[in-house]
């Protein structure tokens, strides 16, 4: 099969492109530079330029292939509703490509914030829904094309998709941790994230590829929730610095833009998802990458 596949050389993206490749498929992956297109030639990887910023170079890289991964999304959180408003149109725009056509489309989506205080399941419908809300309701956007001959997928992954090299949210409090001169977390630290290993994420969206039914949101999380105070513990332990509890009222003076997600609780469950696409997660955890280095 031909994947177009935005975010092709990101974080997520290259470990799924890997996968592709690896299981026979031929990827065409969305370059914005010279520099991504050659990265991505050196891993089997055909280059398609373009960018979130130019539909039209999107509807050709869908039209060129028989399913679409899109996993690129401008992370401005300067301009979060500006991102939003970009992906929707983006998206929109490799949908209406390949309307009628059968093909999948799958996007990823989030489990942060979904529901928070209990464990988000397959069944949880995005309550996203205009251009103005997170990530630009995209998700039910593209589901909504279930109707209109798409096989459509929403790829919601954990929180923290984490391995070495990971550049994420546990990066940001690993390089937090470092300037405080302790590693904190907020209140209790009861506050939960799910997790999972980037190399299960990416199998996990191959098998979705393959037999993931119309509509259904894949839920890419080994571990439902990872209580903040036992991060913020590992990254201590690690880094060789205290662990301290930071009250709720100095979390934005002392996380910055990151507290609002470290302070919410949100696991997930991926009970569905396993049972429907005979995904078991075999990585390390989160906690154990951390301790083996991964944040270094």
């Amino acid at each position: 099969m031909r994947v177009f596949v935005t975010g092709a050389s990101g974080w997520i993206g290259s470990a799924v492109t890997d996968e592709l490749v690896a299981h026979g498929h031929d990827v065409l992956g969305l370059a914005r530079s010279d520099a991504s297109a050659a990265a991505l030639e050196k891993r089997n990887v055909t280059a398609h330029r373009g960018s979130l910023d130019d539909p039209d170079s999107l509807a050709a890289g869908a039209e060129a292939a028989d399913a679409v991964i899109h996993l690129a999304f401008k992370h401005d959180f300067s301009d979060y509703a500006g991102a939003g408003r970009a992906e929707r149109a983006a998206v929109q725009r490799m949908l209406d490509a390949i309307e009628g056509s059968g093909r999948p489309f799958l996007l990823a989506s989030g489990l942060a914030h979904l529901t928070p205080g209990r464990s988000a399941t397959e069944d949880d419908v995005s309550p996203h829904r205009t251009a103005d809300s997170v990530r630009g309701g995209s998700e039910n956007l593209a589901l909504s094309y279930a109707d209109r001959g798409v096989r459509p997928v929403a790829l919601r992954f954990a929180p923290t998709v984490h391995g070495t090299g990971d550049h994420g949210f546990v990066s940001v409090l690993a390089d937090i941790a470092r300037t405080r001169g302790a590693a904190g977390y907020i209140g209790d630290g009861s506050s939960r994230w799910a997790a999972v290993h980037v190399a299960d994420a990416a199998r996990l969206v191959r098998l979705a590829l393959d037999t993931a039914p119309p509509g259904f949101r894949v839920h890419a999380a080994a571990e439902e929730g990872v209580p903040s105070r036992d991060i913020a513990a590992a990254l201590g332990d690690f880094l060789g610095l205290p662990t301290v509890s930071v009250p709720p009222e100095d979390a934005a003076e002392h996380f910055g833009w990151i507290s609002h997600f470290f302070g919410a609780d949100q696991p997930a469950s991926s009970a569905r998802t396993r049972e429907l696409l005979g995904w078991t997660p075999t990585g390390p955890t989160l906690l154990d990458d951390i301790a083996a280095g991964a944040y270094k």
